[in-house]
């Protein structure tokens, strides 16, 4: 039996998702930028990754409770959600929150120091790290079509830093750093990513249960950036010091795009993802053009080519999943007993799926997408 397609006002909902998240994509970049430049008073990053953390934490326990309801044949169990959430394996979940909550706080560094343009780019850097983080970790086999596109990848984001002959004032305060950055979130959303598809092997609690766990343990780490890290700025000038609209669109804006991801991861596939991920870096790169006034030059445009090829190809290419270690399943284990992990990576998400079997045929799928 095909799975149901669901649909919003006729339209598949995995096109639906797809479409919001390429918006997603494309004006989050432009937006978390501009409201880093909009002020002189700039905002502490730390109090944005927090607030962004209790949105997401709100908005997936919601739909939690919402499950629990149904399992309970109407009746909301505060105390089967308390312990569904911090009970088990939970305490697990504190070591990718706290590697998400750094690449998170590094992403407003980075596109505080690198224009739209170039940030967006150089951020699909996390596509290159996941997979040798996976491969080194958990012994994924990729496939010679994906490691071509990582080639690919690496060569488009080192052309895309070459500085352009007409250089966009105040386009980028320090590249270097800025690229540093960008290169350290990347690492840490791979370490991340694989860490948490390991811990999910053979978990059975939900997508939405995993996310609400993520965003609790995250704003562990998020706290101690608010009072240690900016607390002197914090306590002098208060916490929503420089804040102004387009720091609160920012925040929603990346609150939203968790969210979107765990439903493009369920409904949508690998190619389609890959698509969403270069349409919205052409977006960004167009948007930069009239907004900030960025100049497109010859290598940045044969980089941002190749970055978008690679990703598109990556996402299309098939792999290898099963660990170089472990034996292939007997034909006496069902699909729906193993667990199979997605490689691929969203580009505003490090994403890890757990699915009771992959193929079209069947239509019994338990996913865990951690929502960032």
């Amino acid at each position: 039996m095909a799975l149901d397609a669901p649909e919003l006002f006729g339209i598949p909902l995995k096109y639906v998702s797809l479409v919001i998240l390429t918006i997603q994509n494309s004006t989050l970049v432009l937006i978390m930028r501009y409201s880093r430049i909009v002020s002189t008073e700039q905002y502490y990053t730390s109090t944005a990754v927090l607030l962004s953390e209790l949105t997401k934490f709100w908005v997936c326990l919601y739909i939690s409770s919402k499950d629990s309801i149904k399992e309970n044949g109407g009746r909301l169990s505060i105390k089967a959600v308390y312990e569904d959430i911090v009970g088990g394996d939970s305490w697990k979940m504190l070591i990718p929150a706290a590697l998400y909550t750094i690449q998170n706080n590094l992403q407003f560094v980075s596109v505080s120091l690198l224009d739209a343009a170039t940030f967006q780019v150089s951020y699909q850097l996390k596509i290159l790290t996941t997979a040798l983080c996976s491969v080194a970790l958990l012994g994924t086999v990729l496939s010679a079509r994906r490691w071509l596109s990582l080639v690919l990848l690496t060569v488009g984001i080192i052309l895309v830093q070459f500085p352009s002959s007409a250089e966009t004032a105040g386009a980028s305060t320090s590249p270097m750093l800025g690229l540093f950055t960008v290169f350290i979130a990347c690492v840490l959303s791979g370490l991340a990513g694989v860490y948490f598809e390991k811990v999910l092997k053979g978990s059975r609690k939900s997508v939405w249960t995993r996310n609400v766990q993520l965003s609790l343990f995250s704003m562990v780490p998020a706290l101690f950036g608010v009072f240690v890290v900016d607390g002197a700025g914090v306590r002098q000038n208060g916490f929503l010091y420089g804040y102004t609209k387009w720091t609160y669109m920012a925040i929603a804006c990346q609150a939203l795009g968790g969210l979107v991801v765990a439903v493009v991861v369920k409904y949508a596939d690998n190619i389609l993802k890959g698509f969403a991920t270069s349409i919205s870096i052409i977006l960004s790169c167009l948007a930069s053009v009239w907004f900030f006034d960025f100049h497109i030059s010859l290598t940045f445009m044969a980089g941002a080519s190749l970055v978008i090829y690679a990703t598109y190809m990556y996402g299309s290419a098939a792999a290898s999943n099963i660990p170089k270690h472990s034996p292939l399943p007997t034909s006496s284990e069902s699909p729906r007993t193993r667990n199979v992990s997605n490689d691929s990576d969203d580009p505003t998400t490090a994403t890890s799926i757990q699915m009771n079997d992959l193929s079209s045929g069947n239509d019994e799928h338990k996913l865990n997408v951690k929502v960032i």
